[in-house]
């Protein structure tokens, strides 16, 4: 394209000045033009390097194509501006690598519509006082910046777009511009960066994207402040913050990201509010070091496309959450590390795979008026100097929905949790814990589990409707006050006063054996918690005295029902018996596996019989102490890549010698499992059978189509099985019999009638999921207690008669089918 003229209008008084004219070059008409000119170009390319010292109007043609008027020198800048000039509908094109394209020194000019193509330091540079106007203007620059502004510089950039950048997009230094409504992408480096002490940005409206980099970078004492934005599709972290920097969101969504949403460092402090973030890889905040802090408010954190935790806080940061949601992500929060800590307020925390609030090497949590659903843990604090305070928080579905370990020492205030999986409240391993007004509903576990001699204290706490029992504690040490429950009463640990127990119970001291929220059950009906084989009983390896094979077998045929539970029993023992005689008599004897699957609904005594078993085995020299060890999910599955298989280890190792009872097994591998480590555990279990095949007894349990499933998740798993054993559910007459069993433990008697009408509400009790068997009948048994109890102290002078016997009148009313 050749060069054209240069129309040059006057816009001044002046009587002397040169009248207006048509000029060959740019470079003359600049000579002659002043303060108001109007300078339009004509369609061509000017290999020129202009300077605007005047506030004149530089233009290409009315009504002319875009690009038709093209400043491409051969060397230097195309377009240097001094002056509060106007410019407009100019390509410029820059040719020295070292210099910019565009180059904004002095003054407030107005710089629209213009196309910045170079190969160079950057597309525009504003430096100095500089505070341009720039808008619709693209700049693509493949080698350096897209738009710089240094040293003072400022301005405001409207509805700009830098297309490609070999560096940062926008990159600051010094200066104070303002993006309205912009869009970066394909940029390399960052999309925005803003670094050095006196630094600043404001962003409104704008969008980062396709960024060979973090998105957006504040750094080295800088701040800056966006909303409205839009960060996504970067090929590092979506905005990071380091060294004393200051970022404001407001209304922003940062997505699609693989690295780290956000993440900030060396005492960075971010303030987050109407903004989302999500389908990020790593975390969506990642806080680290002393002083680094986020104070988020109305703000959604949600769908993780990694393995990690959604809120990570460690070596000493804190973030604040403030009416703020986490959902459908790996881990909610995890807080690890001395000095740091989470405040979390109203806030939502669902669809958690595994840990909503995690608190570990000494950091704290504050979570007040909190709500978490669905997840696999509800809170964890992990370790000794870990605590903090959960209050007014409610835990819903969920598989556990406190657990406190290895020293832990958290507040719980009127917290409640319902329909967890395996306990309401779990301490083990020295954690500590105080519990105050907190309730319990509708677990699948225990309502609180507490073995290994936690020092937990439990005030006013109430629980209901939990299918092991409302409390599980271990002797010498927790302490409750005032705890109350829909059973006769908690099983308090040596430590609590009689006086602390709701009125008809009695305190049970209970040593619990076997670590892990789903803990042994209770005793089986008919049985007493001091009988050698009941749950809750000392195992008589541990104590040294190893029993018959026949007294155990003889305990076994004394359980109500389960008939072809004792038949398979008794053929595999026979089995091993002569497979052991053989051995003596120096023939060959058949491999028996002793590994076995039990399926059945809950209630069944699948944990007794395997007590029993163990016991069994033991008496015929095949393990050496025949103890129980009973795991369940949360003993196995660590929180991490790698900590699966380590947990795997320790449980394994503690029943060398004896029995590992595995309950709900199939839980190791949910359905929907995608990057669930649960697989890890079956993977590692699997390996250790083979390895240490002679060391343990492994028994897996659960219902019987989810344990059907389970045994083919692992091509090895259902090889290492000998045979399936099922546990039916008590029929009525069996049913009837266990309440015989328990009126005659306890002193009581059946009234005229009452065997009768028993039999008919058993039969006519719904059989839905919350059917417990052996536990319905307990828990029948003792509801007739509790209303005998209410109709005879009434009386002035209850005969003996009226002290023991139990009418019909006693039996609770009927539930509604499940």
């Amino acid at each position: 394209m050749a060069q054209g003229t240069v129309q040059v209008t006057h816009g001044g008084a002046s009587r002397w000045r040169r009248r207006s004219g048509e000029y060959p070059t740019l470079s003359a008409a600049l000579a002659a033009a002043g303060d108001g000119d109007v300078l339009s170009i004509a369609p061509g390319t000017y290999r020129e390097n202009l300077v605007l010292h005047h506030a004149v109007t530089l233009r290409g043609p009315e009504g002319a194509a875009a690009g038709s008027v093209r400043i491409a020198p051969l060397d230097g800048v195309a377009l240097t501006v001094r002056a509060s000039a106007v410019v407009q509908d100019l390509h410029l094109e820059g040719a020295g690598r070292a210099a910019p394209a565009l180059l904004v020194e002095d003054g407030c000019p107005e710089l629209s519509d213009l196309r910045v193509h170079t190969r160079s330091s950057a597309g525009i540079e504003v430096r100095g006082g500089a505070r341009p106007l720039v808008r619709r203007c693209t700049v693509e620059n493949p080698a350096g910046v897209g738009i710089s502004v240094l040293d003072g510089g400022g301005g405001v950039f409207e509805e700009c777009e830098v297309v490609a950048a070999g560096q940062a997009g926008v990159s600051v230094r010094g200066g104070h511009p303002r993006l309205e409504r912009c869009r970066i992408h394909h940029a390399t480096g960052a999309g925005i960066a803003v670094t050095g002490e006196g630094s600043g940005l404001e962003a409104l409206g704008c969008e980062v994207y396709e960024i060979k980099g973090s998105g957006v970078q504040i750094a080295a004492r800088a701040a800056a402040r966006l909303t409205d934005c839009a960060v996504h599709r970067t090929s590092a972290d979506g905005v990071t913050l380091d060294t004393d920097a200051v970022l404001t969101l407001a209304g922003c969504d940062i997505h699609d990201i693989p690295e780290n949403a956000v993440d900030l460092r060396s005492r960075s402090v971010l303030t987050l509010s109407r903004s989302t973030v999500r389908r990020f890889g790593r975390n969506g905040l990642s806080v680290w070091d002393p002083g680094t802090r986020v104070d988020a408010e109305s703000c959604e954190i949600h769908d993780s496309t990694g393995d990690y935790p959604a809120v990570w806080i460690s070596d000493g940061a804190t973030v604040s959450l403030d009416s703020c949601r986490v959902h459908d992500v790996p881990d909610a929060l995890f807080v690890l590390d001395r000095g740091s800590r989470v405040d979390v307020v109203d806030s939502d925390l669902t669809q958690v795979r595994n840990t909503a609030v995690s608190v570990s090497d000494g950091a704290g949590a504050q979570l007040d008026d909190c709500r978490i659903r669905e997840a696999g843990t509800g809170a964890w604090f992990r370790d000794h100097g870990s605590g903090g305070t959960l209050a007014n928080c409610t835990i819903d579905d969920v598989q556990s929905g406190v657990i406190v370990t290895k020293g832990a020492d958290p507040v719980v205030e009127r917290c409640t949790v319902t329909s967890a999986a395996e306990a309401g409240f779990y301490v083990s391993a020295g954690g500590r814990g105080t519990f105050t007004a907190c309730r319990v509903s509708g677990s699948s576990g225990f309502g609180f589990h507490v073995i290994d001699g936690c020092r937990t204290t439990l005030s006013r706490c109430h629980t209901e409707r939990c299918a092991r029992g409302g409390y599980e504690f271990a002797e010498d040490g927790p302490v409750a006050e005032g705890c109350t429950g829909d059973e006769p009463g908690p099983r308090l640990g040596a430590r609590a006063a009689a006086g602390d127990v709701p009125a008809g119970a009695q305190p049970v001291v209970r040593a619990a054996a076997v670590p892990g929220p789903a803990g042994a059950p209770a005793a089986m009906p008919g049985q007493r918690p001091s009988d050698p084989g009941a749950p809750g009983a000392g195992d008589a390896a541990d104590a040294g005295a190893v029993r018959g094979s026949g007294e155990v077998l003889g305990q076994l045929d004394a359980l109500v029902g389960l008939d072809s539970v004792k038949r398979e029993v008794r053929a595999l023992t026979d089995m091993i018996e002569v497979g052991r005689r053989r051995q003596q008599a120096g023939l060959k004897a058949a491999s028996v596996r002793r590994h076995l699957v039990f399926t059945g609904s809950p209630g069944t005594g699948k944990t007794t019989v395997a007590r029993l078993y163990g016991e069994i085995l033991a008496s015929l020299g095949v393990l050496e102490r025949g103890h129980l060890v009973e795991v369940s999910r949360v003993d196995l599955v660590g929180e991490h890549i790698g900590s699966t298989a380590i947990r795997t280890q320790e449980a394994f190792d503690r029943a060398r010698g004896g029995v590992l009872f595995i309950d709900e097994a199939y839980a190791l591998s949910p359905e929907d499992s995608g990057r669930d480590f649960g697989r890890e555990a079956i993977d590692t279990l699997v390996k250790l059978m083979e390895d240490h095949r002679d060391a343990v007894v492994v028994i897996v349990a659960g219902y019987t189509e989810e344990m059907e499933r389970f045994l083919t998740v692992n091509p090895g798993v259902a090889s290492r099985f000998s045979r399936t054993i099922t546990f039916g559910d008590y029929g009525p007459q069996e049913l009837l019999r266990i309440v015989e069993q328990q009126a005659e433990e306890h002193e009581y008697r059946l009234g005229e009638g009452t065997g009768e009408a028993l039999l008919a509400y058993f039969t006519e009790l719904p059989k839905g999921p919350a059917f417990g068997n052996g536990r319905t009948a307990r828990q029948t048994f003792e509801s007739m207690v509790e209303r005998h109890a209410g109709r005879v102290a009434q009386l002035a002078e209850p005969s003996t008669d009226e002290l023991t016997l139990l009418f019909p009148a006693d039996l609770p009313a009927l539930s509604a089918p499940c």
